[in-house]
């Protein structure tokens, strides 16, 4: 199998924001370049299949046809044993319209309360993430990983996205959206999939540590931003632009407090915000644009 070399520009076939700040940061150590298909401006497929590993591929093999350069997509999801592995593959499906994973979060709390399966024990569940990575010859690789735990209700954090905040891995009390992003990164299925994929395609190339980044982290603000989908993930948002103020004021256009809620009105005014979107994740992008 074709091997990735340290300095090989990399395309993330992925349009998620949040998906694509935690790959790219598990690749960075390897000194690959990182871009996504979003900032490529790549179509995103049709997501035709109904496993894990099908969907991956589809992703990856657009991305790297489309590029011209090798490609790595994510296909992920939760799968719930008391409704039969659902959501599954349509984990997202169950989000929409606008991708709300509070509503999803209920969906499935409601699903299991029809089953009665919220008496006794904690209904059982598990994460699974496939990277799959694609070269423009067409030739691919698939990667697997998996995370078991249980449901908890109501949910319980605001780091993470999707359905982090509903799930606490097995042997831990804490939700995934109640753990530090390195605490979970530490054992998620993505950093799982991840392992198989460094075993297999960056043989013989080191990892080095990572600078901290200088100045703002602008990237993953935004991607926390545009996947948070309830109150105490804006919460939790809005402590890190607190950080961040802290940290990088100088960097801020907004120097005090009136010059920001001037900015944050003209921001309101002119946001792009989808009727379907949660009105969380449109206030907190209205805060991290004001704060631009």
């Amino acid at each position: 199998m074709t091997k990735l070399t340290s300095g090989t520009r990399l395309v993330v076939a992925s349009h998620n924001p949040g998906k694509v700040w935690e790959i790219k940061e598990l690749i960075a150590p390897f000194g690959l370049q990182a871009v996504s298909a979003g900032d490529l401006g790549l179509a995103e497929p049709e997501e035709t299949e109904s496993t894990f590993e099908g969907n991956a591929t589809i992703k990856a093999v657009a991305a790297a046809k489309a590029s011209g350069l090798p490609s790595l997509a994510d296909d992920s999801g939760i799968e719930v044993d008391a409704l039969d592995g659902a959501p599954g593959v349509y984990s997202a499906d169950w989000a929409m319209p606008g991708k709300d994973f509070g509503r999803a979060m209920q969906r499935v709390h409601d699903a299991l309360e029809e089953r009665g399966a919220w008496s006794g024990a904690p209904p059982k569940a598990n994460f699974i993430s496939v990277l799959c990575l694609a070269w423009p010859t067409g030739e691919t690789q698939l990667f697997r990983g998996r995370v078991d735990g249980t449901l908890v209700w109501p949910p319980r954090g605001g780091n993470g996205f999707g359905f982090d905040p509903m799930f606490a891995p097995e042997g831990g009390a804490e939700t995934f959206g109640e753990m530090d992003p390195a605490q979970k990164n530490a054992i998620s299925h993505r950093t799982r999939a991840f392992a198989a994929f460094r075993r297999e395609c960056l043989e013989g190339i080191a990892a080095e540590p990572v600078r901290p980044k200088e100045g703002r982290d602008l990237e993953g603000l935004e991607a926390a931003a545009r996947n948070l989908s309830t109150q105490a993930e804006l919460a939790r948002f809005v402590a890190a632009l607190r950080e961040d103020l802290a940290t990088n004021g100088a960097d801020w256009p907004a120097p005090n407090l009136a010059s920001f809620l001037g900015a944050l009105e003209q921001a309101a005014a002119t946001a792009d915000a989808p009727e379907a979107e949660p009105r969380w994740r449109t206030l907190a992008r209205a805060l991290l644009a004001a704060s631009r």
